[in-house]
């Protein structure tokens, strides 16, 4: 049977979705794309300020719930935390590179970048972790497509001519540019990341190279269907997403400041390490904890462990101050 898989329309959208669609292929069932443009495909302007996460996800879930699709593939960085009730997440693959990635002229790092380097990025997290790290940084916000944004780094603009870049975009401005791994490496452009930067130093966005899978919570999918979706899903994944949504729910209930999380599941272990980070980067709240999960499957009982992992962590984060912070310009973690 065919199914209707509902993207964005951009190269990286249409790309990973096309991938989950492989994936999930077999002699029962197959896969049609169908493009949705999103708020964040059609309105100009600062990310931050368009609301954020969630910007790129409104229009994918009502086309799931106006039954326009039958299910719609996510970053899974891009899914506000809570979950509507029409909507259930029915698969998360393994996961890709969580890293950021610097994409910089003449092979820099954050260490070799010159003081006063201009930087660009719209995510407010990347940019609270990056002036606290180098506070001498120039950050310029940009929007666009993968493509677009290295256009602009100087010296890749060479690389983008026949590339789907924005009409009229700034080329060659910047001495950087910072995108996730994950996109960059699943579009085979790996050829520009000049570091990818450890979250030691820059903890991603929550769900960051992750995919979700959404389908409705109210109609009932044929067997092919679920066979297909719970081949597809990844339990370490799940439980790092869990644990991660978790503390950005906990912790959007009364801090707007700008959030980094990274859980890592192995061996039975989930540890789940958060930052909070004042806007101009003068202060930060980091902390960490870690939680017994010994799960071959995902239960009922393993997702209530690793989102109370979250929820402490992020308690732990408000105890310290967490909620005081200058907020962002508007939630945003990307």
């Amino acid at each position: 049977m065919a199914y209707r898989i509902g993207t964005r329309g951009s190269a990286l959208a249409t790309t990973q979705t096309q991938w989950v669609a492989d994936a999930m292929t077999t002699q029962d069932t197959a896969f049609e794309q169908v493009i949705i443009k999103t708020k964040g495909d059609v309105t100009t302007g600062s990310l931050a300020n368009l609301g954020g996460t969630g910007v790129f996800a409104t229009a994918l879930r009502q086309a799931v719930i106006d039954d326009e699709v039958d299910i719609a593939v996510h970053s899974l960085k891009d899914l506000p935390a809570k979950q509507p009730a029409e909507l259930r997440i029915a698969a998360i693959p393994a996961r890709a590179d969580v890293r950021d990635a610097l994409c910089a002229a003449n092979g820099m790092t954050l260490d070799t970048l010159p003081k006063g380097a201009k930087i660009g990025t719209g995510s407010p997290r990347r940019v609270a972790q990056l002036l606290a790290l180098r506070p001498d940084l120039e950050m310029v916000d940009i929007r666009g497509n993968v493509h677009t944004r290295l256009a602009r780094v100087a010296g890749y603009e060479h690389h983008h001519d026949n590339a789907p870049a924005a009409a009229g975009s700034p080329k060659g401005d910047l001495d950087a540019v910072v995108l996730a791994c994950a996109g960059i490496d699943r579009l085979g452009l790996d050829w520009a990341i000049t570091q990818r930067i450890d979250p030691e130093i820059m903890l991603p966005a929550p769900g960051q190279g992750s995919l979700a899978v959404e389908v409705s919570a109210i109609k009932t999918l044929d067997e092919a269907l679920v066979t297909a979706l719970t081949k597809h899903e990844h339990t370490g994944a799940r439980l790092e997403a869990t644990a991660e949504r978790a503390l950005l729910a906990t912790l959007e209930a009364g801090c707007a400041s700008p959030i980094g999380a990274l859980a890592s599941y192995a061996n039975g272990q989930l540890q789940l390490d958060a930052i909070v980070a004042a806007m101009d980067g003068s202060k930060t709240i980091r902390r960490q904890a870690e939680t017994r999960i010994d799960a071959e499957q995902i239960t009922e009982a393993t997702l209530e462990t690793a989102y109370a992992l979250g929820v402490k962590v992020a308690n732990m984060m408000i105890d310290d101050g967490a909620d005081l912070l200058p907020p962002g310009p508007a939630r945003g973690t990307r």
